[in-house]
Order: C-alpha cells, then sequence, then structure tokens
C-alpha cells in the first residue's frame, strides 16, 4: 500500500474540478452535470456600466429634468388652455319626472324630439368635433364585449358565424348581421345644429372611424341583414342597402370603451363659429339611459396640436418638474451646508482590476 499522499488512489478517475460541463477546459473529459455551460453572460463576467452617484451627478440630473419637463407641461396647459369646449346634459333636460315615468316616456311611442340652446362664449374654429358622451355606461362588461362575431363582420360568407353573440345571435329563425349585443345596443340619438337665422350647420359624418377598422374590421360587400327585427329593439336601425364598411356611426359605437364614461365621435363641423353666436341644436332624444340611470351629454370641441382638451398631461410635467427641482435645490444646500467626504474611487474593487476577476 503506497502511503505518499500525493499520489492519487485512482489515477484514471476525473477530479471533481475537471471534465465538468461548465468546465472552460474543452479538453478534460466530461461528465453528467446540470451546471450550465461556461460563458462571461452565465457568469455575469460582462462589461458593465457602474456609476458613481456623487452629488454633483445627482443634482445635475435633477436639474436636467427640471429643464425639460417644466417647458413641456407650461406648452400642454396653454394648449389644453385654447381648445373651446361646449358640454350640454340633456337627458334630464328632455324628460321630466320620476325614473319610472322617464323610462315610460322613452319606451313610447311619443315624439322624443327636443331642442336645445348652446352659446359659444369663444371663437370655435374648424373642424369642430361633435361627440356624444354616455356616463354609467359599462361597455367593458365581459358578457357584453364578447358578444359579437367579428369572421361575420369581415366575410361574407360566415353570416352564420354567431354562436359567439347570444342572445342576439338570430330572429325569426334567420341569423342577424350584425350579430350581438354591441351591434344591437347601437346608440340613435340624432343631432341638428344650426345657428343664428336658423343658418343650417350640415355634420360630416365621413371618416370619422378608424381606416383600419373600415378596411380590415368590417367588410365592403357584408350588409346588414334581419338587423333590429327581434321583440325587443335596442337601438338604432341599419341601411340594408349600405355595406357594414361605410356604416361608421356603428364602426365607431362596435370599438368598445373601457371606462364606464366615455366619448364617441357623432361627426364633425366644418365651418368657423364665432363668440357670441347661439347654436339651436334639435335632438332625437331615443336611446334609454334611464334604466340604468345613465348620462347623456352632448360635446363640441376644438382641437389643438396636442389634442383635445386635457388638463392632466401638463399638470403631471409641472408636478415631475416641479418636484425635481425641489429635490435639486434641497440636495445642492445640504451639499453646500454640509458635505460628506467621499473616498477615493480609484479603491473600488473594478478600478483596481479593471477584468473584474
Amino acid at each position: 500500500m503506497n502511503s505518499n499522499p500525493a499520489t492519487p488512489m485512482n489515477a484514471n478517475a476525473p477530479s471533481s474540478s475537471s471534465g465538468g460541463a461548465g468546465s472552460p477546459d474543452s479538453t478534460a473529459p466530461r461528465r453528467n452535470s446540470k451546471r450550465p455551460k461556461y460563458s462571461r453572460f452565465t457568469q455575469q463576467e460582462l462589461p458593465a456600466c457602474k456609476p458613481i452617484l456623487t452629488p454633483k451627478w445627482v443634482i445635475s440630473a435633477f436639474m436636467l429634468v427640471t429643464i425639460v419637463f417644466i417647458p413641456i407641461g407650461l406648452a400642454s396647459l396653454f394648449a389644453s388652455r385654447d381648445v373651446v369646449e361646449i358640454i350640454d346634459r340633456y337627458d334630464n333636460a328632455c324628460v321630466q319626472g320620476s325614473k319610472s315615468q322617464k323610462v315610460q316616456y322613452i319606451q313610447s311611442n311619443a315624439s322624443k324630439t327636443c331642442t336645445r340652446t348652446l352659446t359659444v362664449t369663444k371663437r370655435m374654429k374648424q373642424p369642430i368635433y361633435v361627440y356624444y358622451q354616455l356616463d354609467n355606461y359599462y361597455q367593458n362588461h365581459r358578457r357584453y364585449v364578447k358578444s359579437r362575431s367579428d369572421q361575420q363582420l369581415r366575410n361574407r360568407g360566415d353570416e352564420n358565424d354567431t354562436s359567439s353573440c347570444k342572445p342576439e345571435h338570430n330572429a325569426n329563425g334567420m341569423p342577424i348581421v350584425p350579430c350581438g349585443l354591441v351591434a344591437w345596443s347601437l346608440f340613435n340619438d340624432t343631432y341638428a345644429f344650426s345657428i343664428s337665422n336658423n343658418q343650417s350647420l350640415p355634420v360630416n359624418k365621413r371618416h370619422i372611424s378608424w381606416k383600419s377598422d373600415r378596411e380590415d374590421k368590417f367588410g365592403s360587400d357584408v350588409f346588414p341583414k334581419n338587423f333590429q327585427n327581434g321583440s325587443l329593439i335596442g337601438g338604432a336601425r341599419l341601411n340594408e342597402s349600405i355595406p357594414l364598411s361605410e356604416q361608421e356611426d356603428l364602426i365607431v359605437w362596435m370599438r368598445t370603451a373601457a371606462l364606464p364614461t366615455f366619448r364617441k365621435l357623432y361627426g364633425k363641423i366644418e365651418v368657423d363659429i364665432q363668440a357670441g353666436e347661439t347654436i339651436t341644436v334639435v335632438l332625437e332624444n331615443n336611446y334609454n339611459t334611464y334604466s340604468f340611470s345613465g348620462k347623456k351629454k352632448l360635446v363640441l370641441s376644438t382641437t389643438s396640436w396636442l389634442g383635445g382638451k386635457n388638463n392632466f398631461i401638463g399638470i403631471a410635467y409641472l408636478a415631475v418638474g416641479g418636484l425635481c427641482f425641489i429635490l435639486a435645490t434641497t440636495f445642492t444646500l445640504i451639499y453646500l451646508v454640509k458635505p460628506r467626504h467621499l473616498g477615493d474611487p480609484n479603491y473600488l474593487s473594478w478600478n483596481r482590476n479593471p477584468g473584474g476577476h
């Protein structure tokens, strides 16, 4: 028996430190192991940026955010201020009485015509966008959203694909096109506008929907069929001689909203309206929001380079910019009054050994 400790007991057995799957020595014999193959990535040896956050760098970063964000916030607020917006809630003004009386009226055959008067306080430049706004209307309800057939809307040959449209999938034994609760509940209030001397304001309803919806989601050879022929009428009717790709009120409505308060584009007025003008709106108050205590509003709005009226973006930029300015000022005072001595960065491990080993 050899007692020399330097002599291995089995010269043919691989050592635990060589021949492994993760060993950089590719000539060594391999053994079964779950160790990943060696690479600089798996061993976290890739070069990395390791900045030292000195007071000067931190203060400079906060000041940079302040300089960038505050002008953007001010520009956004000024752009939002230039937008002229008129909002008129008409559901309660056009129907008086208790909730049950309102529901009974809206479900009756009585005339639903209502006249509203709007005053323009500031010049409205064309185009003036006409929206209808609904409150407390949950278009994002799961059953409501799923009650539609995209294949049927796109292809004429799939008009029988109504399995996902229940309960509005067929009427009188025939499939409904377009089927589903979303199409069935199509908004059907209408608006007609005029100004002084009964001068009519025409509303352009072309290209109010997304171009991708018109061209890709709604077929040019798909026509309404058997629509609103059931025992309960949900909303507007559709012209059966016009393909779905050209029925833009339907296309706008079927892009369901994510929140219970939403606006949808009704059309565009393409003439300027001067300050002090009075707009007379003759509307048909047909849509039933009284059953679920919903609200209906008519909105006239111009736009700016930033879009519609929205103060939130400007306020958010100003808030972040102001907070960064306060932090930069606070850190500057602390640095001047009671500075903290920093160590020599040359003693950091990655500076003493740039390879990181």
